[in-house]
């Protein structure tokens, strides 16, 4: 939940964690980009045509369920640990508490990836590529290989590596915790933890649960050992200054980030 996305040239993404600005950092005519805002889900988003309306409403529709239900149950937007919610709870509230409950967190930490896919999952019927991001978070639908640049603060890995992501991975969720970086909450110091799902709420979620793992380099091990046992991931990548650590279907190559404008 700490980065920010940009597009890159090639028609890939990048993940920067500083002002939005970042988000138009390189020029690409591959896409029409286009920003969404609702209090504060901030969503850059990138698809055939804009399609600001449709994302717009999505995005009151699934907050207005979300504060509805909190309206009731207070307790689902301040809980650290997973919480049983109601029956009848709409689906966006047991996509969150479902992740929590396999991550072992509260559900608020698969909020941002849960609205990304959300969104991004309305949109998929009227664009054959739709990417959302939010807050870092990532949903993507693809029809041609893509990049992901990998920012981690201070670490030397910052925008030198990419995860490269083919069409057949689609629909897929892109999640990023940092103790370092940004404001999001977490109980480690870890440069970036990475998640790759195709449930962006888990992938968020799993995110932060790794992350809180991680202080130090030899905590890789640890964080990687415990992100194995969360069924319905795909893939970490977890960083900690100059020390990497991968597993699963996860596929880096080198990033070259030229200089461009919005």
């Amino acid at each position: 939940m700490c980065a920010r996305l940009s597009p890159q040239s090639d028609g890939g993404v990048f993940l920067v964690d500083q002002s939005r600005t970042y988000r138009h950092w390189i020029k690409d005519g591959d896409l029409v980009s286009f920003n969404v805002t609702v209090k504060e889900t901030d969503l850059y988003l990138r698809a055939q045509r804009s399609l600001k309306e449709e994302a717009l409403k999505a995005i009151l529709d699934y907050r207005d369920a979300l504060e509805r239900y909190i309206e009731h149950y207070p307790h689902f937007l301040t809980a650290l640990e997973p919480l049983p919610v109601t029956e009848d709870a709409p689906q966006i509230v047991r996509e969150m508490a479902e992740a929590a409950h396999k991550a072992g967190v509260g559900p608020m930490a698969a909020v941002a990836g849960a609205i990304a896919e959300g969104v991004g999952r309305k949109l998929m019927a009227l664009s054959p590529e739709v990417i959302v991001e939010n807050g870092g978070d990532i949903f993507l639908h693809i029809r041609k290989g893509r990049k992901v640049g990998v920012y981690a603060g201070d670490s030397p890995f910052t925008g030198e590596i990419a995860l490269e992501i083919e069409p057949e991975e689609t629909p897929l969720g892109i999640c990023t915790s940092s103790g370092t970086v940004g404001p999001s909450l977490s109980l480690g110091r870890a440069d970036a933890v990475i998640v790759l799902s195709p449930s962006a709420a888990l992938a968020d979620a799993a995110a932060t649960a790794t992350g809180n793992l991680v202080r130090e380099a030899g905590d890789i091990p640890k964080g990687i050992a415990f992100s194995q046992d969360i069924a319905g991931l795909r893939g970490v990548v977890i960083i900690k200054g100059d020390r990497i650590g991968v597993w699963g279907r996860v596929k880096l190559s080198g990033v070259e980030v030229g200089e461009g404008g919005g």
